[in-house]
């Protein structure tokens, strides 16, 4: 985005305010929300809405979650090293919504590096290195222009939690914060995966489908799992795009569908039960939410949330179509075969990479 279009952006963000109005959807509440992170008495949600990817929707949308908290300083300080945090996972391009867009990313590096924090992209994707998923949403010449460095998620440090020690990578424990950037979308093995579940990406490697074998084989340990990682990387802010969300056999073969939101907050849990909201989807349904109850980690109660913004309540998309679930362990011979296609897949890119 030129000089011209951040002006335009911002031209268009005061005029938002004093309007009150935006693609006819009211603003709910211009208030400031109080950055009390996950507390399980009561949080706050900001749904902002966004009908596309145009790099001025999706600026005004961005700066409009973060000035409805008080700020990116409430979050982040000028210097401070951010990991931004996307959900990538198989190289797919943008158009099958699999994965974070490439415009929010962009969005949020560009708002950072203005701000003057030093972001940088990082993520250990399932399938494939991050190296070709940036080149499959075509980041890599716009995050150059930006001077953001996409780091992998490896160099693990044996972090204990849950009970067990996980291999986080450096690149998540070094950043001085975090933003997490999760994609909207179902799953298969958790009903759906909002906003906890993308900091799983931090485990490095492989280690992620031994954690499947090891821990799959209860819902409730795999997602106090899965919790216990979020709770010790502690992102700073959450970004859920929903602008084209995933429904039907997500995470990989889903349907994109277009919702036309995005959703942040500070406590994830929260943030997962407007999402649920937004498409009618029973939150007993999600394993993380039951889980995060019982842990009390969050608020999952939409009657203690506090949601601003835009109004969503006649944008509910009443036929988002949920994923049919399956077993949440891997077998042995799953992981086995799992690494080495992995393996087979990252001595494909090295050597397309060589012969470039």
């Amino acid at each position: 985005m030129n000089q011209s279009k951040v002006e335009f952006a911002l031209l268009s963000f005061l005029w938002y305010h004093f309007r009150g109005r935006l693609n006819g959807m009211d603003v709910k509440d211009k208030r400031e929300i109080e950055t009390n992170p996950t507390a399980s008495s009561s949080a706050a949600v900001s749904v902002t809405r966004c009908v596309d990817y145009q790099s001025e929707n999706i600026a005004l949308a961005v700066i409009r979650q973060f000035s409805l908290w008080g700020g990116l300083e409430k979050f982040v300080t000028k210097g401070d090293s951010v990991l931004i945090k996307p959900n990538f996972i198989v190289a797919a391009p943008s158009r099958r919504a699999v994965q974070t867009d490439p415009a929010l990313i962009i969005a949020v590096a560009r708002l950072l590096k203005d701000f003057g924090a030093r972001p940088f992209v990082a993520d250990s994707p399932a399938w494939n290195d991050i190296a070709t998923c940036i080149r499959q949403l075509e980041l890599e010449e716009p995050l150059r222009k930006l001077d953001v460095p996409v780091r992998k998620m490896n160099q693990p440090e044996r972090i204990r939690l849950a009970g067990t020690r996980i291999g986080i990578s450096r690149s998540a424990l070094q950043a001085d914060k975090i933003i997490n950037l999760p994609k909207f979308k179902t799953h298969q093995q958790l009903f759906a995966s909002f906003a906890v579940k993308n900091m799983f990406g931090c485990v490095s490697g492989k280690e992620k489908a031994f954690w499947h074998f090891a821990r799959g084989r209860s819902w409730k340990a795999f997602c106090e799992m899965l919790i216990e990682i979020y709770r010790y990387l502690s992102p700073v802010f959450t970004i859920i795009d929903g602008v084209i969300a995933l429904e039907g056999m997500g995470p990989i073969h889903g349907r994109p569908k277009p919702l036309g939101f995005l959703i942040g907050g500070i406590d994830p849990l929260a943030c997962e039960r407007v999402c649920c909201e937004l498409v009618r989807f029973d939150p007993d349904d999600l394993p993380i939410i039951r889980t995060a109850r019982r842990l009390n980690f969050g608020c999952s109660d939409l009657d203690k949330i506090n949601i601003v913004g835009d109004e969503f309540s006649g944008c509910v998309c009443e036929d988002f179509q949920p994923a049919e679930l399956r077993p949440i362990n891997f077998s042995l011979l799953h992981v086995c075969r799992s690494v080495a296609r992995q393996a087979l897949l990252l001595t494909r890119s090295a050597l397309k990479r060589n012969s470039s």
